[in-house]
């Protein structure tokens, strides 16, 4: 085997690492009301989670377009094999790290800035595609924002029509319909989230020459929503306890708002083909439904961890790439 194909081979398994690594790291976000809400049993929500997550990362290949392309020009990539090889490694210690300590980290942040900071390091920043970058980039940070808006507008109407109903039944109605809301936004993710690494193997195709377009092949797409579906099946305990508990005490109606508020923000992403950090959208749209519910109610201590969080994701994962961009290059 040449040293080409080992690479590609390589990259291909860290890809798929990265999206088993995603799955288990992320399955939280769409579960984790659910599961505060005892609407779904655990091992129910994660059963479902990956069921819907699969499904999910075979309907749409959109968004896998966006990282094979708008980051770096795969076609004009200097040393290609090799900064898509430290991406990925940076991006998965970064996950792993935030996993231990229990930190609703972006996976989408650390894969992004991780292949930024390599393809700076292999070719200085002329190899940033800045239209596409900056793109994402905005998608983003603006993609929390109308989360929160949302979450809080949704609530403030729930409030509303539901003002005078009895509460007990109500919550009791809530929880049967957060089941639906919650494998909704296990779909939406996997809509989303495992795109990534399907972008990736396939930037790593064009670049050793395997394929001449930034088409997604079938056996990727299989490969990644398989891996994913895998990942979100062994769960994430420290995360769901700190989105589904950490930031507010979360009942079936708050849920259901939160739920559906993910849901659309993450959908209108993906249909407009651009990443978002499932993790950020989904907890701050906990965030505007509690805003809406009672503002004392937050725990704001937990989101200004989570906020420090996915501000340093970026600058960090992009400089641990291009530290383990050097260290490769130097052997290779």
């Amino acid at each position: 085997m040449d040293t080409v194909l080992i690479l590609t081979v390589l990259i291909v398994f860290f890809a798929l690492a990265f999206d088993f690594i995603n799955g288990f790291h992320d399955t939280a976000n769409a579960i984790a009301t659910s599961v505060s809400t005892k609407a779904l049993k655990p091992r129910h929500a994660i059963i479902m989670a990956a069921s819907m997550n699969f499904i999910g990362a075979m309907t749409f290949t959109g968004v896998a377009k966006t990282i094979t392309k708008d980051i770096v020009d795969p076609f004009a990539l200097e040393n290609g094999t090799i900064v898509i090889l430290a991406a990925l490694i940076a991006a998965i210690i970064w996950n792993l790290v935030t996993w231990y300590f229990g930190i609703p980290s972006s996976s989408s942040h650390a894969l992004i800035g991780s292949i930024a900071g390599a393809a700076i390091a292999a070719a200085g920043l002329s190899s940033l595609n800045y239209t596409g970058f900056i793109k994402i980039v905005e998608a983003l940070i603006l993609s929390p924002i109308l989360a929160f808006v949302v979450g809080f507008i949704i609530y403030s109407i729930f409030k509303v029509v539901f003002k005078n109903r009895n509460l007990a039944k109500t919550n009791r109605n809530f929880r049967s319909i957060q089941i639906a809301t919650a494998a909704l936004q296990s779909f939406t993710h996997g809509t989303n989230d495992a795109q990534k690494a399907m972008g990736i193997i396939t930037m790593a195709l064009i670049v050793n020459n395997y394929q001449t377009s930034d088409d997604i092949q079938t056996w990727v797409q299989l490969a990644c929503a398989t891996a994913m579906g895998l990942g979100t099946s062994i769960g994430g305990w420290k995360i769901i306890k700190t989105v589904g508990a950490g930031i507010m005490k979360i009942r079936p109606v708050n849920g259901v708002a939160a739920d559906l508020t993910g849901a659309a923000v993450i959908f209108g992403a993906t249909a407009i083909h651009l990443p978002v950090s499932t993790t950020h959208v989904i907890s701050s749209s906990i965030l505007g439904v509690g805003s809406a519910h009672r503002l004392r109610g937050v725990k704001w201590g937990t989101a200004q961890r989570m906020l420090i969080t996915w501000v340093i994701t970026l600058p960090i994962s992009a400089t641990l790439a291009a530290l383990i961009y050097y260290v490769i290059d130097l052997f290779l």
